[in-house]
């Protein structure tokens, strides 16, 4: 099977890391690969913002989970972010907050493309990601401001996705099962 179709149908969400950062030229080939995504108009929109400092990746972590606690209706979700000892980082050395220029023409999809880039670029190279929607809650809302100016996202950029990024600790389980129904063909 072709290798880009290989790392596609294996990578895995992964939610438990080794302490080790990750090496500088895999961050860079993942940041890299992000920058290749495909964007409306070209426009290029992404900001990313690297954080490694394990003070400012908690206080954002329960930030985000405090955000989703106010706003979320889904039970599930309501469990995972009222756990305590959740680190919705799940520990990785490394997060990359995905950030999107306001004023181009699709922000959020550009900012979708270029995780998924990062994701498969990781997986390539033996190092584990997991795009993080919880972090999204805190993004969506009110006081959002506060978090960009601190992690130093540029004016006119909103913030959209996170991605934590490390060496997996565990091997992840395969795939499940593809949901049938959900192709059709017009020939």
């Amino acid at each position: 099977m072709n290798s880009v179709i290989e790392t596609i149908k294996s990578r895995r969400t992964v939610r438990k890391y080794k302490p080790d950062q990750i090496k500088e030229e895999e961050l860079q080939a993942i940041l890299d690969a992000a920058k290749y995504a495909p964007s409306a108009h070209n426009d290029q929109s992404w900001h990313f913002t690297v954080v490694q400092d394990r003070a400012v990746m908690d206080e954002l972590g329960k930030a985000c989970k405090l955000a989703t606690q106010k706003k979320t209706t889904d039970e599930l979700l309501k469990k995972i972010v009222f756990n305590e000892e959740l680190d919705i980082f799940y520990g990785a050395p490394t997060i990359v907050v995905v950030s999107g220029e306001e004023k181009a023409m699709m922000p959020a999809i550009d900012c979708a493309a270029a995780t998924q880039n990062m994701l498969l670029a990781a997986e390539s190279l033996g190092i584990g990601s997991c795009w993080n929607g919880i972090a999204a809650f805190l993004f969506m809302g009110e006081g959002w401001e506060e978090y960009a100016q601190r992690l130093r996202i540029p004016e006119g950029y909103r913030p959209y996705y996170a991605v934590a990024l490390g060496y997996k600790a565990s091997k992840p389980q395969k795939a499940l099962p593809r949901r049938e129904g959900t192709i059709n063909f017009i020939r």
